[in-house]
């Protein structure tokens, strides 16, 4: 057995990394490409390593010599790199091919050592390595029947969306052997490229076979094996991420904030959405007009705000719309003087916006981080404060307090001249659900000192939209908010959503009621677990106490380094004093189910 590596290409799109390196020499957590895949290639049976190179490439040939441990290194020039693409690349070695089985492999590939076992544990002499299909891959395509025969390559031009549930990405490692390549690949090879020219691909030569031919080539697919493909500065950093070594790893998913959706299988639960809404028709609605919605310009604040009144059935100049709460948020608390009054622990993009010197912070003095009404008016009874911030359902600890106890609560705050914010972002995963909303005229009337935000991604389960609301009877905030953001600050797909919820909203009522019926069979699943102390909770997510022999930082690493799984430390939040908490959020069934099974497979052997 022997490896060919394809490595001529210039790697334009990683910019100033390229610059004067070849590709496979860009470093990924301190060590390139090539040398990852040398020292992988080291640990299989091979006779030798033939290296395709062209731009650059005698900078990778001082670099590398011309063995690796006890490997021999051979290389092979593509003097017009800049004008062919990697099917005359593979065509300049197609000699070598005739001589031992192959090992191809694409130079800009970092991937897990098991992949490259796999393939070699494999019976079948002739294998492509793919993995199924997923909204960040792209290039080549193929489809399979139920033997694993690769019975089509779907090149670029041919690719249609409405058939991905069919497709595997081709992951440009292959298997062929000496026979393959004599009398099949090779002749098709040169026939392909003295008829269309050497600046294309090689797959296109395996997919005339497939086509004209029985190639017997099989898929072997990959499962949770982690790979990428390198090609420019995005997937450097999602490599980085998804490579990075188990004491990194966290820290480094952390930063990012979101958009775990390009990372294959992790399963999310650090950010807390709704896993029943929107229903399935509401997609597709939306699905059918991306077109209209995506080509044209979305309205105004002021269709906007009218959209968002309708949404809460509250007048329009008592609300504003915001590109998420965080928008929102920022506009309040800009406009806030004196001091305010704010729990913890609790949401910190509150108190983030404040100097610490302006904030008056009371702590629950109880293991659950409780507290109710009468606590707090006894401890800011005598506080000079200009506003008091209440998140109900607490962020993280679910605390709840009902609709009448906070009415006591505003009357008591409009008597002392203070501003009352009450963020309910969560507040229909409480047991009384919608019923519990203050997003009423009555209530925003009765009391001009209340101030109302609500993030639209928790509990209608769209944060990808980027919608949220502030309400108040104080017209004049209102007004200066709406001036704040920017006048196009809603897209127009969070505009159409806007638009046609009401035909769903009946929809929405029975999601957030199987929600809470999932929430409390995910509750005393989470109970059986001997080293969690799980505090109950209105919202949906559950702050959970970390006992030995874990802390709440290795249990966190643990579950994403071993299981893919993402949760949230809460350790180094104010308020817990490095005390060792995490918070779940809670997903479908089936998902809450496999980190209940992580879970027990971490539980301490007695």
């Amino acid at each position: 057995m022997q490896a060919v590596i394809l490595a001529a290409g210039m790697g334009k799109r990683l910019g100033e990394l390229t610059k004067n390196n070849t590709k496979c020499m860009v470093k990924i957590n301190g060590i390139s490409l090539i040398n990852r895949l040398l020292e992988q290639l080291s640990k299989l049976s091979l006779n030798k390593i033939i290296i395709v190179i062209g731009y650059e490439g005698e900078k990778l040939k001082n670099y590398l010599g011309y063995s690796y441990k006890t490997i021999e290194i051979e290389y092979i020039e593509n003097p017009i790199y800049n004008k062919t693409n990697n099917i005359y690349s593979l065509y300049l070695a197609k000699e070598k091919l005739l001589e031992d089985d192959t090992i191809l492999i694409e130079s800009d590939l970092i991937f897990e050592d098991s992949i490259f076992t796999l393939l070699e544990q494999s019976s079948y002499p002739n294998v492509a390595v793919v993995a199924k299909y997923e909204s960040w891959m792209d290039g080549t395509m193929v489809r399979i029947d139920n033997e694993n025969n690769i019975i089509n390559f779907i090149p670029k031009k041919a690719f249609r969306y409405e058939d991905i549930a069919l497709y595997y990405k081709t992951v440009n490692i292959y298997k062929f052997s000496k026979e393959f390549a004599r009398n099949q690949y090779i002749p098709f090879l040169e026939a392909y490229i003295h008829a269309l020219g050497n600046n294309e691909y090689y797959e296109q030569v395996l997919r005339v076979i497939t086509i004209l031919d029985n190639c017997n080539l099989k898929a072997l697919i990959l499962n949770n094996e982690k790979w990428y493909e390198i090609d420019d500065i995005q997937d450097l950093d999602i490599a980085e991420t998804i490579f990075s070594n188990d004491n990194e790893r966290l820290s480094k998913y952390q930063q990012r904030y979101g958009g775990y959706w390009r990372f294959p299988g992790l399963l999310d639960f650090c950010y807390l959405v709704n896993p029943f809404f929107p229903p399935q028709k509401m997609k597709d609605e939306l699905r059918s007009n991306f077109d209209k919605l995506l080509m044209e310009y979305p309205s105004g604040m002021k269709i906007n705000s009218l959209l968002i009144a309708k949404y809460f059935n509250i007048k329009q100049n008592y609300v504003c719309v915001g590109n998420g709460a965080a928008e929102l948020i920022k506009s309040l608390m800009s406009q806030l003087n004196g001091k305010i009054g704010i729990i913890s622990p609790t949401f910190e993009e509150y108190p983030n916006r404040k100097s610490t010197n302006d904030i008056i912070t009371f702590y629950p003095q109880n293991k659950n981080f409780s507290y109710e009404i009468k606590e707090l008016q006894t401890f800011y009874e005598n506080k000079n404060i200009s506003s008091l911030l209440i998140v109900n359902p607490d962020n993280p600890s679910g605390n709840f307090i009902p609709p009448k106890e906070l009415l006591t609560l505003a009357q008591w705050t409009k008597n002392k001249n203070i501003q009352l914010i009450i963020d309910e972002s969560f507040v229909d995963f409480s047991d009384a659900s919608t019923n519990n909303t203050l997003l009423q005229d009555n209530i925003l009337e009765e009391f001009t000192n209340l101030i109302v935000i609500k993030s639209i991604s928790k509990s209608y389960g769209v944060p990808g939209i980027r919608l949220g609301v502030i309400a108040s009877a104080d017209t004049n905030l209102i007004n200066f908010i709406k001036k704040d953001v920017s006048i196009w600050n809603i897209n127009s797909f969070g505009e159409y959503y806007m638009q046609i919820f009401g035909k769903y909203e009946s929809d929405y009522k029975l999601a957030c009621q199987k929600f809470i019926q999932e929430r409390e069979r995910f509750y005393q699943q989470l109970t059986k677990i001997s080293y969690l102390r799980i505090i109950p909770s209105q919202a949906n997510y559950f702050l959970c106490e970390v006992y030995s022999p874990y802390t709440s930082r290795s249990i966190t690493e643990l579950l994403l380094n071993k299981y893919n799984i993402l949760i949230k430390d809460c350790s180094n939040k104010k308020g817990f004093n490095h005390k060792n908490y995490i918070r779940i959020a809670v997903r479908s069934k089936f998902d809450n189910d496999q980190l209940v099974s992580a879970l027990n497979h971490l539980s301490p052997k007695l």
